[in-house]
């Protein structure tokens, strides 16, 4: 390429221009171009997942719900002189865990325990599952008394002698969703249950549930 520059007497000079300039301007303004285009792109897609994430896959906490609770067995013996009690107890216990989720959700192995003031006396496992999206998984639970456990505690006496004996039962599920295949967010429900057992009918007198989600 060749440019012209006339001067003031008439002349005429001729300059050559570097032939790769043009096509070099070019091909940077391509680049930057295709830059420009690729971080629209990416931004664009990370907007969407993250609407996507706050709306119609935003995570939900499980829901747990105490179903029934029935005595299966009692069996107390009290001693005077001195004054020592055995008991045990046979609880069957039916929960059931709602996902309220758009996609599936894995829990890992947990337990449930009976209770006595605070202090567990009894547990079964729960193993690791997987409740489907909008699915509702119910769990048959076996809940028994280890009475050495209760050896050791003041009140387990005065609380048989009087015929009521209060227990309660706790479960929690923890497990995990995975959102769009990128993000996984931890979810936990627990639920527990207060009762007084009737020890002489071998029955429950009283109940009381609460659940919560952490």
């Amino acid at each position: 390429m060749h440019a012209k520059r006339k001067h003031a007497n008439g002349d005429v000079t001729v300059s050559a221009v570097p032939a790769g300039d043009q096509p070099s301007r070019n091909s940077k303004r391509r680049r930057r171009y295709i830059c420009f285009s690729i971080t629209l792109t990416v931004l664009a897609v990370a907007l969407l997942i993250l609407i996507l994430a706050l709306t119609i896959f935003k995570s939900k906490k499980p829901i747990t719900t105490v179903n029934s609770v029935a005595v299966r067995d009692v069996n107390a013996t009290v001693n005077l002189l001195p004054p020592r009690v055995s008991i045990n107890i046979t609880l069957d216990v039916t929960i059931s865990v709602k996902n309220p989720n758009k996609v599936g959700m894995t829990y890992r192995k947990s337990s449930a325990a009976l209770r006595f003031k605070g202090h567990d006396i009894g547990t079964i496992p729960i193993p690791a599952g997987k409740i489907g999206s909008g699915d509702t998984k119910q769990m048959n639970l076996s809940l028994t008394v280890f009475a050495d456990r209760l050896l050791s505690d003041v009140d387990v006496y005065g609380d048989v002698i009087s015929g009521n004996f209060p227990v309660s039962t706790y479960t929690k599920i923890s497990g995990k969703i995975r959102i769009l295949n990128l993000f996984n967010i931890h979810v936990s429900s627990i639920s527990t249950c207060d009762l007084k057992i009737d020890i002489l009918n071998r029955k429950i007198v009283n109940q009381s549930c609460h659940y919560k989600k952490i």
